[in-house]
């Protein structure tokens, strides 16, 4: 596993380099990246690159899910609502330092991986469930803070009323296809102050639940 541990180390690097906060650097640390991914892809855990899962997704490079965990902003005891599961690691790392962490996926594949995942990682903040997050969970919050592994095509407003006050959301905003914003949307009374972050280019946000997988 060389080309783990260099890339590891690269990675580690990187962070500092970016002042990614201690508490975020060592999250991610204890959470090792490959035992979220499929054999094959075992050395290239720690790449910025964006790697196949089940169900004909994909998720993000490892730095792009650092920038975003960093864009939260988490404090200790945080409620955390994630809409995108994948393979269940970005929710593990936000739980080491967070109070408690929803995560959403609209593949019931994913979920249960995921699940399997946390149970073996000893996890018990994290509540995985399959469902459609394209309006969150209304009724459910409020959240401090919110995070959306996909691109809306404008503002989520919908959203404002499931953070609490001061809370923070962090997705993507801009057309299916080409480039997107990254922003970080601080909930100030009843609306939105935006932060851009940078360009991504994420898949769309989609409705409904997978009607197989």
């Amino acid at each position: 596993m060389t080309g783990d541990r260099e890339g590891f180390a690269a990675f580690m690097l990187r962070l500092r380099g970016r002042g990614v906060p201690r508490e975020v650097i060592a999250a991610f640390e204890a959470t090792p990246r490959a035992d979220f991914l499929s054999g094959q892809f075992h050395d290239l855990a720690w790449s910025d690159r964006m790697l196949p899962i089940d169900c004909g997704e994909a998720i993000e490079g490892v730095d792009l899910q650092a920038l975003v965990i960093a864009a939260l902003r988490i404090e200790p005891g945080n409620r955390i609502l994630e809409i995108g599961t994948g393979t269940g690691y970005t929710a593990a790392v936000m739980s080491r330092f967070a109070g408690r962490v929803t995560t959403l996926d609209r593949y019931k594949t994913l979920v249960d991986q995921a699940r399997q995942r946390f149970e073996l990682f000893g996890i018990q903040n994290v509540h995985a469930r399959q469902a459609d997050g394209i309006n969150g969970l209304m009724g459910e919050g409020p959240f401090d803070r919110i995070v959306v592994w996909a691109a809306f095509d404008s503002h989520p407003r919908i959203f404002v009323d499931q953070l609490s006050t001061g809370g923070t959301m962090v997705a993507a905003i801009g057309p299916e296809e080409g480039r997107q914003a990254l922003v970080r949307l601080g909930k100030v009374g009843s609306r939105f102050e935006r932060e851009d972050l940078g360009e991504v280019r994420l898949q769309p946000i989609a409705k409904g639940l997978a009607a197989v997988l």
